[in-house]
């Protein structure tokens, strides 16, 4: 067992560890994991399938798992199971898993039922939640009329080769407390009628984001009182910006103001029992293109399970005599179930032929799938699957099917690929050479998959991973590579070397970098690096690391797999040289941002709140002593500030300030300074009249001693000040009551001729610089020499750190704001995700999402050239919804007759000159050019004077690069990207590709 899991001391038995499962709460909730938590899930069959729905629940956080499988270790499972080793086979599956799988959550314990035969009944009785794989449809039927009768939530699920299977039973009625997961709507009234169906309407800066059905409640209404906490009304949504709630007549007049809060409304499901569904499914559907598929599946699974306990054996790989038998008893079990419409023959032969097949990509799917379906079993968030979901990937199979002796068994690792691809196609996989970027959850699930795929694990293959990065506490939730012992180690090795145990085929086989990949790591991942590799995968958190990745695969023509994750969705996308488009072709709309007056005079949500706290902090702990630094560090920063900058007024005044007038000696002139701070920030606001709809009359707050909010700004405020001098803090309240108590606080005297900035076109108010002599604040400031060697110390914002007093700051200093505008607090655990930009993630999603990644992976090794043979993939666990489309296909644009997309260029060798270059386009492409560019350089354009022309014009590219930037080109780089402006014979001016100099 590896070294346990810190677990935070301050958390007693029922409360969760925000530090493990920080980004997970964000998509769960405290209520949801809080019912996770009381519930014991039983998962039977520890073949991949079954390891991995464990995997993903244990991480999440259940009561317990308890694991069930008595049969020996065969080589074959190797291909997906990745907590077995080439030692363990023979022994039994549960028992050598059990260990392995109970080092990932010291949260929660896993257990090895015992026993011997198939799993029985009374074997099931005292878990919430059962979830069987690899069983016959028969057996699923008997422990589901089971659970049904004892209300236990029953699972059943499969993978055969490309295909995948899931069954739910969650009981007659089955209640969703959260169908969608999304945060509840809510917005600002400014208008409510009196009658039979009274019409709501919304202020018209934002619609109002509610549907036909959902539920809402009212506060902060004058006139119509009676609606403020008023029982949930329903909704019918009458435009963007108007609703109707039922009848208001005699709740008297409305007069002004209100908000309306979106109320969750707990759904009733009813599921029917396995039974039932084999006659009368309730289909769900995961590919729209392939909408009569899943009723042929559903036949054909039960063939399968009815053909092995004839045999005693699935049918074997791409053999047609079983498959033949197959597809009659499907047909049989079609006829005698009064089916519907015609069977797939075609879907029911592959089906048959890859039985024996175990593809980890397609365990990643379904078991990332059905893991977060038993958390909605157990935690009534979010909607189940109803009922029978059947999902494929045929069109990852070779373009050349593989012949039935290519696809027999070897006794090898990879014989349930083998199974389904053929020998020859493993050859392939095993000599790839790929670049993953990024190891963190994305990464992670990216390299078991790649292990158990025995990619690059031949001569040829490598895998390179960079990833700069340290294993942070929050990141063993979902990051399952990583123990509690690699806590501070590199990712990228640690999850080199975790891969590496998976399966040491890639010993040796994964190179490991710490780098970020941009302009300045160019030398090391340049013209060679990119020969060398066959395609890039990325693993990403953020847009601008993406974008420059997907120039890079453009810039060398090299396919891209794209991958994200927020919560409970999930996307994916492919990028195929000369085929489709690129990830940066198409852009997200920008994220809604917040007008910086609401932030500052007219705050109405607590989101508001928090950025303007995020601010404070910043304004406060980072700017000042930097630029206190800076004035130390710099010779002549006075001269030289005072002539840049329109703000130099504000910043000797922040020099003087924290170096001369407040500068603190001791802790307790900390205390003082945050008591004052708070002063300045909370009682002395301006009031003016102007105070209507969403613009809100702030009011003064009181300090109190005794007040939680009030202390924990003093203490967080006091501390940070104490951190940016070097002096040692303290949070013993004792230390703060004895400073405050004797204290004088100025009377406060509002200043007249205020001026605020009411919207976003008006310029923001200036301060008044005569106030103080600018000579006279330079003349007080200890000159630098005299302070040789002191510095302050800028806070470095750092959100999951629960001792450093950063959220806890912005937490106090946020709410407190609230209190001045009557606006709901919020607790540190939302601030945080606010204020520190979190992107919510569960180990469900990425799981399924890198499935999906890997699905593709099949297809570019294929070297497929079709659009139709690619699929971008749009994943919604919690609804659920699955949606594929084709890739876009790369804009065309022309030039005389000449087609070209983005993946084109002019390529020129030798290092031409300028001259080569311009005669190079008349006599070739019969395009005259008006302008040569170069990143941020002109080079050259037909305005430039005939003098510096002719100097120009016999220079080579690289001599005239570095004559016009005054910066000499890196020894690495060999190629330069130029960009030329022209016009044709017509003198029209035309787009053209750019042009790759070689050098």
């Amino acid at each position: 067992m590896a070294s346990e899991m810190e677990v935070d001391a301050v958390v007693p038995g029922d409360s969760i560890d925000e530090g493990l499962y920080s980004r997970q709460l964000y998509v769960l909730g405290h209520e949801a994991m809080k019912k996770m938590a009381t519930s014991n899930v039983l998962v039977v069959g520890m073949k991949g399938l079954g390891v991995e729905i464990a995997k993903n629940v244990a991480l999440a956080g259940v009561k317990s798992v308890t694991i069930y499988d008595p049969k020996p270790v065969e080589v074959a499972d190797l291909s997906t199971q990745f907590f077995l080793r080439q030692e363990d086979i023979g022994k039994p599956r549960a028992e050598v898993t059990g260990p392995r799988l109970a080092e990932l959550n010291s949260y929660v314990p896993v257990h090895v039922l015992p026993g011997s035969g198939e799993i029985t009944p009374d074997m099931v009785a005292q878990y919430q939640v059962v979830v069987l794989t690899n069983a016959t449809i028969n057996k699923q039927i008997e422990i589901d009329e089971y659970c049904r009768s004892k209300g236990i939530y029953f699972i059943a699920a499969d993978v055969r080769g490309l295909f995948g299977s899931v069954f739910n039973d969650f009981g007659k009625d089955f209640a969703c407390v959260d169908p969608t997961g999304e945060q509840p709507q809510s917005g600002m009234v400014v208008e409510i009628d009196e009658g039979e169906d009274a019409v709501v309407t919304c202020l018209d800066e934002t619609r109002h984001g509610l549907e036909d059905g959902d539920y809402v409640t009212f506060s902060e209404i004058k006139g119509m009182e009676a609606l403020n906490g008023c029982e949930p009304r329903k909704v019918s949504v009458k435009g963007p910006y108007t609703f109707t709630i039922g009848n208001t007549s005699g709740l008297g007049t409305y007069r002004s103001g209100g908000l309306f809060t979106q109320v969750k409304m707990p759904k009733i499901l009813h599921f029917r029992s396995l039974k039932e569904s084999l006659t009368q499914p309730e289909l769900f559907t995961t590919d729209f293109a392939k909408w009569d598929r899943p009723a042929t599946l559903h036949v054909g699974f039960q063939a399968l399970s009815a053909f092995y306990e004839k045999a005693g054996h699935l049918p074997r790989p791409r053999n047609a005599s079983d498959a033949a038998q197959v597809i009659s008893l499907a047909k049989e079990i079609h006829s005698t179930g009064n089916g519907e419409g015609d069977l797939d023959e075609k879907v029911l032969q592959a089906l048959a032929f890859q039985a024996t097949g175990d593809l980890s990509p397609m365990v990643a799917v379904i078991g990332g799938f059905v893991a977060q379906e038993v958390l909605k079993a157990c935690s009534a968030k979010f909607h189940p699957m109803q009922q029978n979901m059947y999902l494929d990937s045929l069109e990852s199979m070779p373009r050349e099917e593989p012949s039935e002796a290519d696809c027999q068994p070897l006794g090898s690792r990879y014989d349930g690929q083998i199974a389904v691809f053929g020998k020859s196609f493993q050859d392939k996989i095993a000599n790839q050479r790929q670049f993953l970027v990024g190891s963190g959850a994305i990464g992670c699930e990216m390299l078991k998959n790649w292990a158990m795929m025995g990619l690059a694990s031949g001569p040829k293959g490598v895998i390179h991973v960079t990833d700069l990065d340290t294993i942070e506490k929050s990141n063993l939730n979902r990051q399952f590579l990583f123990r509690a012992k690699d806590v501070g180690k590199f990712k990228a090795d640690s999850a080199a070397a975790a891969v590496a145990e998976m399966n040491p085929d890639l010993k040796g086989k994964i190179i490991a970098h710490q780098d970020r990949v941009g302009p300045e790591t160019e030398n090391v991942y340049g013209d060679e690096f990119f020969a060398s590799i066959d395609g890039v995968t990325n693993a990403l958190d953020n847009v601008l690391a993406r974008q420059y990745m997907d120039r890079r695969c453009v810039f060398y023509q090299k396919p891209l797999l794209e991958s994200g994750t927020l919560g409970t969705k999930a996307n994916t996308q492919v990028v195929v040289p000369f085929l489709t488009e690129s990830y940066s072709s198409s852009q997200d709309p920008p994220e809604k941002s917040i007008p910086s007056c609401t932030v500052k005079n007219f705050p109405n949500a607590i989101e508001h709140t928090i950025q303007w706290a995020r601010e404070a902090f910043d304004a406060l702990f980072v700017n000042p002593p930097t630029t206190v630094n800076l004035y130390l560090s710099q010779p002549n920063f006075v001269e030289t500030t005072l002539k840049s900058s329109g703000q130099h007024h504000d910043q000797l005044k922040q020099i003087e300030k924290y170096l001369v007038k407040e500068r603190p000696m001791s802790f307790e002139e900390c205390v003082m300074w945050a008591r004052l701070q708070f002063e300045n920030d909370y009682v002395n606001s301006n009031g003016t009249p102007f105070w209507s709809g969403p613009k809100r009359a702030p009011d003064a707050l009181k300090f109190s001693l005794d007040d939680e909010l009030d202390m924990e700004y003093l203490v967080a405020a006091a501390n940070l000040h104490a951190y940016n001098y070097g002096i040692k803090g303290t949070r013993d309240l004792a230390v703060f009551r004895k400073v405050i108590e004797s204290m004088e606080i100025p009377e406060f005297t509002p200043k007249s001729g205020v001026k605020i900035q009411i919207n976003e076109n008006e310029p923001a108010p200036q301060a008044n610089d005569d106030e103080d002599d600018i000579d006279s604040i330079v003349a007080s400031l200890p000159s630098p020499a005299s302070l040789a060697g002191f510095r302050l110390s800028p806070v470095d914002f750092e959100k999951d750190d629960d001792t450093n007093h950063h959220i806890d700051f912005i937490t106090a200093a946020s709410n407190l704001r609230a209190r001045n505008y009557a606006i709901t607090e919020a607790d540190k655990h939302k601030t945080k995700l606010i204020a520190g930009k979190i992107i919510p993630a569960i180990a469900t999603t990425t799981a399924l999402a890198v499935g999906l990644v890997c699905l593709e992976l099949y297809k570019m090794i294929d070297g497929k050239d079709k659009l139709e043979d690619y699929k971008n993939g749009f994943v919604n666990l919690a609804l659920p919804f699955f949606g594929f489309s084709e890739p876009i296909a790369a804009a065309k644009q022309k030039y005389g007759e000449t087609e070209w997309t983005l993946w084109d260029r002019f390529e020129l060798d030798g290092n031409p000159t300028l001259q080569n270059v311009l005669d190079w386009f008349k006599d070739q492409h019969k395009l005259e050019v008006q302008m040569v560019s170069q990143g941020v350089s002109m080079l050259w354009s037909s305005f430039v004077p005939p003098k510096k022309t002719a100097d120009r014009l016999g220079m080579r590219m690289s001599e005239l690069v570095e004559h016009v930037s005054k910066k000499p080109i890196p020894p690495w780089t060999k190629n330069l990207l130029v960009e030329v402006m022209v016009n044709d014979e017509d003198d029209e001016d035309v787009e053209v590709p750019y042009c790759l100099v070689r050098i």
